[in-house]
C-alpha cells in the first residue's frame, strides 16, 4: 500500500471470482438502463437484485457471502455498473439506445467482458438451480433471443415475492 493505494485482502477465491464474472453480466444490464434513461431508481434496483444474484451464485459455489459484501464484490459491482467508461456499460448504453449486438460491438478494441461470460454465466446458474433474472435476460438479449423491451417486460412481470428470496 502507499499514500494513494490501499489493497485489502481476501482469502475466499470462489466469492472474489463471482463477484467479478457476475458484475460484468449486470454493468451490461445498467448499461440498458441508463441507455433507455429508465432513471436512477431503475439502475439501484438493478445493481441492488444484481448483488442478490451475485450472493445466491457464490453461496452455492461454496464461497462467502461476507466477500461478495466488501471490494471484490459490491464495491467492484457499484463501480462497474455506474460509469460510462466501463467496456461493459457502454456495451448496454448502445443497446439500451437502440443499436444491435453487431453495432454495439463493431469497431471495439476492448473485450467486454459481460458479453464473453455471459453465456457461460447462465449455463452455470441453471446446472445450480440458482435464480439469476437480471443476468438471465441479458444474456438472452446478448444471444439475440429477447429484444431489449421483452427482456425489461419479463423482468418487470416476474411473479412478486419477498426481497429476501
Amino acid at each position: 500500500s502507499g499514500p494513494v493505494f490501499r489493497p485489502y485482502y481476501a482469502d475466499d477465491l470462489i466469492g472474489a471470482e463471482t463477484g467479478g464474472a457476475l458484475k460484468n453480466v449486470l454493468a451490461i444490464a445498467c448499461g440498458i438502463v441508463e441507455g433507455r434513461e429508465l432513471g436512477r431508481s431503475a439502475h439501484a434496483a438493478v445493481i441492488t437484485r444484481g448483488y442478490a444474484e451475485i450472493v445466491r451464485v457464490a453461496t452455492a459455489l461454496g464461497g462467502k457471502a461476507e466477500t461478495v459484501a466488501g471490494l471484490c464484490g459490491v464495491g467492484d459491482l457499484v463501480l462497474t455498473c455506474s460509469s460510462p467508461q466501463s467496456r461493459n456499460m457502454s456495451l448496454g448504453l448502445a443497446l439500451g439506445q437502440g443499436l444491435s449486438v453487431e453495432q454495439a460491438l463493431a469497431g471495439k478494441r476492448s473485450v467486454a467482458e459481460g458479453y464473453e461470460s455471459a453465456p457461460a454465466v447462465r449455463e452455470l446458474t441453471r446446472k445450480l438451480g440458482v435464480d439469476t433474472p437480471i443476468c438471465e435476460a441479458t444474456a438472452a438479449v446478448l444471444a439475440g433471443e429477447l429484444t431489449v423491451d421483452e427482456a425489461i417486460d419479463s423482468l418487470l412481470t416476474r411473479p412478486l415475492k419477498p426481497e429476501r428470496e
